[in-house]
């Protein structure tokens, strides 16, 4: 038992947080995640008070979400979301440590100058040292190359993943953004040096389903698990914007989705899919999350939250029933086709 030796005692976890979640192994490694994850990439930055993404990381612990994804220039501004994971860390789960699961990337731009991108060895093995200083951890949980580098040899972007595990600052590997070729050739090299592939993760939804055109399959050759993001298609698999794009939304105030791309054809097919999502007594968005963790090559997806109601609401897509084969049927027409994305 890992004791409680916080000074600030107005909270502890659940004692039954496990009881109700039902963990998926990583491929064929003995690691296991939760079905869904809690992803940092927005509303984790500095631009937010400290005190919402601490009830939701609180929050999402309380519920058995043991895997917190993580990346170098997550924000913004860059690092401040593993800032913002180190402070709630040093406040609140620290003592928690063996029972949370977590991860981070790099592979796009963080630094100026010609070692704070891509990747080398150099810009790997850096950013990860910078990466547990801004979280106050030991070691990650898993470390990604965010991005396949076609100017680096991937022998040495593999190396590097491979040495940091060596030198105990990572414990599993994986790979994120990756064509189905690299990842085959990625896992090779990998299995070569000792350090298997333990994770794959590309951008996965109801929208976009281009990983059915390879990715998924390498993966499971390779034996790893795929932790997919973006399965709410960044908000669009919600009722967020069934009725245009509302003030204040993410696609009026992100660099990574606008209101261009919220088009009156995905409006459209995200109404449809909400009819079959209303059909089984859920939201759009546990539709979603229920259709992405239908394959069993997917071991868990990543979500976003602003607060924590939205969490949990997400979180109960779990409760849910399993997909039956006319309800599949029923969200084909308003779906990506196979390999493809919208």
């Amino acid at each position: 038992m890992i004791t409680d030796d916080r000074t600030d005692r107005s909270w502890a976890p659940a004692a039954d947080r496990y009881t109700t979640t039902e963990y998926r192994r990583a491929g064929r490694s003995g690691l296991l995640l939760p079905p869904v994850s809690l992803g940092l990439w927005q509303n984790f930055g500095a631009d937010r008070p400290l005190a919402t993404p601490r009830a939701i990381l609180r929050r999402a612990f309380d519920l058995g979400v043991t895997h917190i994804d993580l990346a170098n220039n997550y924000g913004p501004p860059y690092g401040s979301a593993e800032t913002t994971f180190g402070a709630v860390l040093a406040s609140d789960l620290r003592p928690y440590r063996d029972e949370l699961l977590i991860s981070t990337k790099a592979g796009y731009d963080m630094w100026p100058g010609p070692y704070g991108d891509g990747g080398s060895r150099k810009y790997l093995v850096a950013s990860l040292d910078q990466s547990l200083r801004r979280t106050g951890l030991d070691y990650v949980d898993v470390f990604y190359s965010h991005r396949r580098d076609v100017d680096t040899p991937l022998e040495e972007t593999m190396g590097a993943l491979d040495a940091v595990v060596r030198a105990g600052k990572a414990l599993y590997v994986g790979i994120s953004n990756y064509s189905p070729e690299d990842t085959a050739r990625a896992a090779e090299i990998l299995a070569e040096l000792g350090t298997p592939l333990t994770l794959h993760q590309p951008r996965y939804s109801i929208f976009d389903r281009s990983p059915e055109g390879g990715v998924l399959d390498a993966a499971a050759a390779a034996g790893a698990g795929v932790a997919v993001f973006s399965p709410l298609a960044q908000g669009r698999l919600t009722d967020r914007y069934l009725d245009g794009v509302p003030e204040g939304s993410r696609a009026t105030r992100s660099v990574y989705l606008s209101a261009d791309d919220v088009t009156e054809d995905l409006t459209n097919r995200a109404r449809g899919l909400n009819g079959v999502a209303a059909g089984r007594g859920q939201t759009l968005a546990q539709l979603a999350l229920r259709w992405v963790l239908r394959d069993p090559r997917v071991t868990t997806a990543i979500i976003g939250a602003s607060s924590v109601a939205q969490l949990e609401a997400n979180l109960q897509a779990l409760q849910g029933p399993d997909l039956t084969d006319d309800e599949l049927a029923a969200i084909e027409p308003f779906a990506a086709a196979p390999g493809a994305s919208l």
